[in-house]
């Protein structure tokens, strides 16, 4: 399996990620993601280069977005003083689940932001969704604090106030990659 960037050509499979990840997700008990993610928003952030798909020949095994920006909020002034590189929108397809990919692509992220010169991955996570916490938690990520304050990106109260972070570092994740190296994070 290979990372490379997403293009505008991978902004429908990413939105209909999305709607297959809120769909599973509901299923479990959550109302994640189900408030639609807009288009627009979406296809800023790939033409940013912050997108990154995980490709399984003709296939897209999953995706993650990888930002030197924190959303409004959530960090102090003295976190955003640290380098770092924030997770969102980490999905893999269904037909893909119980692979592990999820960690794996965890640990390239924090392959990427080391290779960055940032100092934590950090991530902010659904409030409600004990089931996702646990599961960076077990990723080997720390609860920082949960913010309740503010409003979501696409409408709405916050829901995604969890934070988290854990130290970069060099990992064997076991992809081929191919996404561009990061640009160093400057001070």
């Amino acid at each position: 399996m290979k990372i490379e960037s997403a293009t505008p050509a991978d902004l429908e499979r990413l939105l209909s990620f999305r709607k297959e990840a809120a769909a599973w997700i509901g299923r479990l008990g959550s109302d994640q993601w189900s408030r639609p993610y807009p288009a627009d928003r979406l296809l800023a952030t790939i033409e940013a280069g912050t997108v990154f798909m995980l490709r399984d020949g003709g296939k897209t095994a999953g995706t993650i977005t990888l930002t030197a920006e924190a959303e409004d909020g959530l960090w102090s002034e003295s976190e955003l003083s640290d380098p770092s590189i924030f997770i969102n929108k980490l999905t893999v397809a269904r037909e893909y689940g119980g692979q592990r990919l999820g960690g794996r692509l965890l640990d390239w992220a924090g392959d990427y932001a080391y290779r960055a010169s940032a100092n934590w991955l950090r991530l902010d996570a659904w409030t409600t969704n004990a089931k996702l916490q646990r599961y960076y938690l077990d990723q080997g990520f720390a609860h920082i604090r949960t913010v309740h304050e503010g409003s979501a990106v696409n409408g709405g109260p916050r829901v995604s106030g969890w934070l988290a972070q854990r130290p970069t570092r060099i990992a064997d994740h076991g992809f081929t990659d191919e996404a561009p190296a990061p640009e160093p994070l400057t001070a």
